[in-house]
């Protein structure tokens, strides 16, 4: 398929420029697979989409202020940069801009947005291809604590806000309220609806929520630039699945009972052990997911399957982004052109609703 075949138009102001006044205050389209039917709900009718027995898999991963703003050293020329991989908790590869005339050697400093209070220092190791560098940090001994006094929330660029200090709105509500595991440099979006009254109320109805970890990096914003998408290389990202979840998920699947993922990260990670299980060989016997940790650049596009996943929790995507090829990919299993026709049919009545798209925008459930 080509990437145009993923393309839609939207109008700017259906992109969320910033969350509802309460988190389950969003809207929910509801795709029904079987029927090939649509559902306009409010996002607190998902308790009654969902049934005792589903397996509800959420992303705990926690977004870290990873915007940093500083100055060469040497120069004092205004610099910014964006945490993108932990190599060590002192050395890291970052994006960094303006970034041409920056060399290795070059020492950096960053500041609050206030200029007072603590400071970093670094310096550029290397640069690579993708004009990506490697920092090497001197005077703190865990980058990712200092950046929560330092650092702004990682906005994607669709969302307008003043350099400085992030809004407290946005340290709030750019994250789940499960987040745990500091790591990612964009937040699991179809999480941030959950309160946790609502989270409860799913667990007294009798579904079960079990977590993974999926560090999403800034990958997830990356455009497809290859005319083919199978030429496409995904991003590399961190996961975790833990044993209870894959014990829930083995238990759901022998049982006939529904896996149900919170956002395409948490597809990411169940399809990743899942088919890196099956490459091993494991596949004697019942279905049985065991728990694993590593690092994916899975590329889920139709006409691909699903070992682990029948349905999923979403947001509305940007055009022609691997998240929106994952979704169609999962709207019709194994088709190649269906699932993406209905999903695009299915955006262009929520933009004729008015549905608020992207991170801070309105869910989708595909059942």
């Amino acid at each position: 398929m080509q990437t145009t075949d993923f393309d839609y138009s939207l109008p700017p102001d259906r992109i969320a420029q910033h969350p509802t006044s309460r988190r389950d205050g969003s809207r929910l389209l509801v795709l029904h697979r079987t029927t090939r039917t649509l559902e306009h709900r409010d996002f607190t009718g998902i308790t009654e989409c969902l049934r005792a027995g589903d397996v509800l898999v959420v992303n705990n991963s926690r977004v870290i202020p990873a915007r940093l703003r500083g100055y060469k050293e040497d120069t004092r020329g205004l610099i910014e940069i964006l945490l993108l991989d932990e190599l060590t908790p002192t050395l890291w590869r970052v994006m960094l801009r303006p970034g041409k005339r920056v060399r290795p050697g070059t020492r950096l400093l960053f500041t609050s947005a206030s200029g007072a209070g603590a400071s970093l220092t670094a310096e550029v190791v290397t640069k690579e291809a993708d004009g990506h560098c490697c920092l090497q940090f001197s005077n703190v001994s865990d980058v990712s604590a200092m950046a929560w006094q330092l650092g702004e929330m990682p906005l994607p660029p669709y969302i307008h806000r003043p350099p400085g200090a992030s809004a407290v709105e946005d340290r709030d509500r750019y994250q789940t309220v499960y987040a745990q595991h500091d790591g990612s440099v964009a937040a699991p979006t179809a999480g941030l609806h959950f309160t946790p009254a609502l989270l409860q109320q799913l667990r007294d109805r009798g579904i079960l929520i079990r977590e993974v970890t999926l560090h999403v990096g800034h990958g997830t914003f990356a455009p497809v630039k290859t005319e083919n998408i199978e030429q496409h290389v995904m991003h590399e990202e961190r996961y975790d699945l833990p044993l209870e979840t894959a014990q829930a998920v083995t238990a759901a699947r022998r049982d006939g009972r529904r896996v149900i993922a919170v956002g395409t990260t948490s597809v990411r990670v169940l399809e990743s052990a899942a088919r890196a299980q099956q490459n091993a060989g494991h596949v004697a016997g019942p279905f049985q997911l065991k728990a694993a940790a590593g690092r994916t650049r899975i590329f889920i596009h139709p006409p691909a399957g699903f070992l682990v996943v029948d349905g999923l929790l979403t947001n509305f995507h940007l055009p022609r982004s691997t998240l929106l090829m994952l979704v169609s990919a999962l709207a019709a299993p194994g088709e190649l052109a269906l699932g993406r026709d209905w999903i695009l049919c299915a955006y262009a009545e929520a933009i004729r609703e008015g549905y608020r798209f992207f991170s801070y925008g309105d869910a989708m459930l595909i059942l």
